[in-house]
């Protein structure tokens, strides 16, 4: 279940007309927070981030599932449940919760380190191309912390 305080921005980011995965941006940002605290760890940071979709979809975020085309028939089934799971109100099964946090605690905590996160979104800024690239890059010097001194 998320937090109380995600949900309540993920509301806002709704109320203000923001796009669905900016919405779901506040949900990974939780599992990132929940990884470096040790709640529980991530074999890797694509997994990390398709858990804060998945949680994302499951409290409802109008985020649809990534075509078939593009992933596996395996992901693409999960994120659909996950969708159904939102539209539903439904809960995830106690036993199968338990056994998927039991899991997650015995993984590494790597995945949420700084970075491991810029290594996933210089790939994935690559596979969008090289002008998307530049875009991010340029806003990663806009954004930077000004150095020392």
């Amino acid at each position: 279940m998320p937090e109380k305080q995600t949900m309540k921005r993920a509301e806002k980011d709704k109320r203000e007309g923001k796009a669905p995965t900016t919405q779901a941006g506040e949900f990974v940002r939780e599992e990132i927070h929940h990884i470096r605290e040790g709640k529980h760890g991530a074999r890797s940071t694509k997994q990390a981030i398709a858990i804060g979709l998945s949680k994302a979809r499951s409290a409802g975020v109008k985020l649809p599932a990534p075509s078939a085309a593009k992933t596996s028939q395996k992901t693409h089934r999960a994120a659909e449940n996950a969708l159904k799971r939102g539209r539903s109100h439904e809960d995830q099964a106690p036993k199968r919760a338990s056994a998927t946090r039991t899991a997650l605690r015995h993984e590494g905590h790597a995945a949420a380190s700084k970075s491991a996160l810029a290594r996933q979104a210089r790939s994935a800024a690559r596979k969008r191309g090289t002008r998307s690239l530049e875009v991010a890059a340029r806003k990663a010097v806009r954004t930077k912390k000004r150095s020392g001194k």
